[in-house]
């Protein structure tokens, strides 16, 4: 862990990492309620983790990038990526553990899926059965129709990739807290004794996104913890570096198809 990263976490809970050598049946439910933000050590398991919250907004980071799931999205998690769980404030968790015989196999990192109304209560529903339920029977059955729905589940782009070099890193973290902040590419060329198109060829290699592209969707991720915390779009708006709130609703909407206003009520009622 570096220095940045120490300073960002000191106002963050630690949150415990159960300790499972095994899983009881194909599919375990874990539930936590989470009043403070809080994030786990960086950590792995032998199974796949579907990371859900029906409150509150979750963050996986990983190697390779950021993922973040408000209540409409869920994060899978591959099974041995190390990986660290960070969730905002007022938070309702409804993890999954999944053994990795019971879902097709998986890339090497994280996806971000839709959660579908259907999914969402099956979630609900699940999370009240028998931690050894029935493998044969209609427990048994649900779980199967469970997983065909979160391998059926639509996949988003609520994620940021991180570049390799970690001067660039360094920035983009900066970015991330700073959503507000200027991109100024002049002065960082200049820090690292490039020009700037040399530094856009960098950040492109690294990221396959260009520097404007990947702020903008840093500045849409970090609203949606505002927006979750029922702060007006305007006040949101501009903590997120926006001029106009026209501008913000309008790339909002093309990058989570819906609108602010449209977000807070489907988390609402995904919490209800």
């Amino acid at each position: 862990m570096n220095i940045a990263e120490t300073t960002r976490r000191r106002d963050i809970a630690a949150r415990a990492v159960p300790a499972l050598a095994r899983l009881p049946r194909p599919v375990y439910a874990r539930a936590e309620q989470m009043q403070r933000k809080a994030a786990t050590v960086a950590h792995a398991h032998d199974w796949v983790q579907f990371s859900y919250a029906s409150r509150g907004v979750l963050q996986v980071h990983t190697a390779q990038g950021l993922f973040i799931a408000p209540p409409q999205w869920a994060i899978l998690i591959p099974p041995q990526l190390e990986h660290r769980v960070v969730n905002a404030p007022n938070t309702e968790i409804r993890s999954l553990y999944i053994a990795t015989h019971a879902i097709p196999a998986l890339g090497s990192d994280c996806v971000v899926l839709e959660v579908s109304a259907l999914l969402r209560e099956m979630i609900r529903h699940f999370a009240t059965l028998p931690i050894e339920y029935t493998e044969q029977g209609a427990d048994g059955r649900l779980v199967q129709v469970l997983l065909d729905q979160i391998h059926a589940a639509p996949q988003a782009a609520l994620s940021l990739p991180w570049p390799e070099d970690e001067r660039l890193r360094t920035w983009c973290r900066h970015l991330l807290d700073a959503p507000e902040a200027p991109l100024q590419l002049a002065q960082q060329s200049q820090a690292l004794g490039v020009s700037e198109r040399t530094l856009g060829r960098w950040f492109q290699k690294q990221t396959q996104m260009g520097f404007r592209q990947w702020r903008q969707r840093a500045r849409l991720l970090a609203a949606l913890p505002q927006l979750q915390q029922h702060q007006s779009v305007t006040e949101v708006a501009l903590a997120c570096g926006y001029d106009s709130t026209s501008a913000f609703i309008a790339a909002f909407r093309q990058l989570f198809g819906r609108t602010p206003g449209q977000f807070v009520r489907e988390s609402d009622a995904g919490g209800a």
